[in-house]
């Protein structure tokens, strides 16, 4: 079904490849196809344009026109499918240079980790830190290449850890709408790698509240593999 709606549209004239834009769409709406940057299917598109401030050429806005509604299940069945039969740009080996800096002993960083297990799949539902928690739902990467994870985000937050890529996206989505079920959770964080199999992450969550029958904002911030912030979208 067609609507009047807000939706992206790319200039290829403007457009150069470059693929940053396909990286910013959590959706997986938009991929580089003969050279140029295309949106897969309008159904994949929410409208919100966390892709235009990506582009380095200026060459993606928003117009309102008619276009199929945005459909958020066709959206997780599409990045679940898209996982399933093909290999993620997070399995290509990448060297990554960085300037020599001064070593600084563990203990004089302070843990700001308050909750155990931290695997997604291993923390029950009924446990009692959840109880009116800020969720911290990261992939399993992230820690490890943003080594400033304990003191800028996880200070007063309940941490979990999955992959989309290799653990079994349903479950997780039925794992989130009994959390969101058994308790009052008051907000969500969800951090992610820049790379197209974490996309499916804050899908995930979104689904699982959907399930559970629950409205929260969701913070998504994307983490570069050398380490650096890319962009913090509310949805």
């Amino acid at each position: 079904m067609k609507v009047i709606r807000k939706i992206i549209e790319i200039d290829e004239e403007l457009c150069d490849g470059c693929g940053q834009c396909v990286i910013a769409c959590a959706e997986g709406a938009i991929q580089i196809i003969d050279g140029k940057a295309r949106l897969v299917s309008e159904k994949y598109c929410d409208g919100l344009g966390a892709c235009i401030g990506e582009c380095p050429r200026g060459a993606i806005k928003i117009v309102e026109r008619e276009a199929e509604e945005f459909d958020e299940e066709a959206v997780y069945e599409y990045l679940k499918k898209r996982e399933e039969t093909s290999e993620c740009s997070c399995s290509t080996p990448i060297v990554i240079k960085s300037e020599p800096k001064e070593e600084i002993l563990t203990e004089e960083i302070p843990s700001f980790l308050e909750n155990w297990p931290v695997q997604l799949r291993l923390i029950p539902p009924n446990a009692s830190f959840l109880k009116n928690a800020h969720l911290l739902v990261t992939a399993d990467c992230v820690p490890v290449a943003y080594p400033m994870l304990h003191q800028k985000f996880l200070k007063g937050k309940v941490i979990m850890l999955g992959c989309p890529k290799f653990d079994n996206p349903d479950e997780y989505v039925d794992r989130f709408a009994n959390i969101f079920k058994t308790n009052k959770i008051e907000k969500i964080t969800v951090m992610i790698m820049e790379v197209p199999c974490c996309a499916a992450l804050p899908v995930i969550v979104k689904k699982g509240m959907e399930k559970a029958g629950v409205e929260l904002k969701v913070e998504e911030i994307v983490v570069c593999i050398d380490g650096k912030l890319k962009r913090r979208v509310f949805t």
